[in-house]
């Protein structure tokens, strides 16, 4: 293998290694008051188990557009999505309490860590803007599932632009 080979195989290691540390839960995350809770994602339509958001709930109250897509091959935010992604950090903002996770997902072409890579700076351009509106980094979390949960499996074009996308999805603690 040639040096610059070997380089970008390090580099590309270091990337995925950083990634999967950086969205662990660490001892102290929990409000003391929530000892025993978890936490279960929540979406526009509900938690996991399918119930309904409640409408009075930070997760409730929040912008509701919650996806951001991307161009091929990019991580920049397109401007269409500035608005949204203001509203969202606004929110944040004023509700310290709310807590998001910033999903990341690719197209299928690329490699497959070529593909986390990506869907990883995407979730962080979001994550910076959010910062820009006074969001703490505590209440986000950034994950890249690469080109693993393709909202639309066909091989089109039209197929790829919707599986290139950050999903907003925000998070509350249920009580076991």
């Amino acid at each position: 293998m040639n040096k610059a080979a070997s380089i970008t195989c390090t580099i590309l290691f270091a990337i995925l290694l950083s990634a999967c540390g950086a969205n662990q839960t660490r001892p102290g995350d929990q409000v003391a008051n929530n000892v025993g809770a978890r936490v279960n994602p929540v979406t526009i339509d509900g938690v996991d188990d399918g119930s309904q958001i409640d409408p009075e709930s930070v997760a409730g109250r929040a912008p509701k557009e919650r996806v951001i897509f991307f161009d091929f091959n990019k991580s920049e935010i397109r401007p269409e999505y500035l608005d949204i992604i203001t509203q969202h950090g606004r929110y944040l903002a004023q509700n310290p309490t709310g807590r998001v996770r910033l999903e990341g997902h690719t197209d299928e072409r690329g490699t497959r860590e070529y593909n986390i890579a990506l869907g990883e700076s995407r979730a962080k351009s979001i994550a910076r803007m959010l910062q820009l509106q006074g969001v703490s980094s505590a209440q986000m979390r950034s994950v890249s599932y690469g080109e693993e949960l393709p909202v639309d499996e066909a091989h089109t074009e039209e197929a790829w632009s919707r599986n290139r996308r950050v999903n907003i999805i925000y998070e509350v603690e249920v009580q076991n």
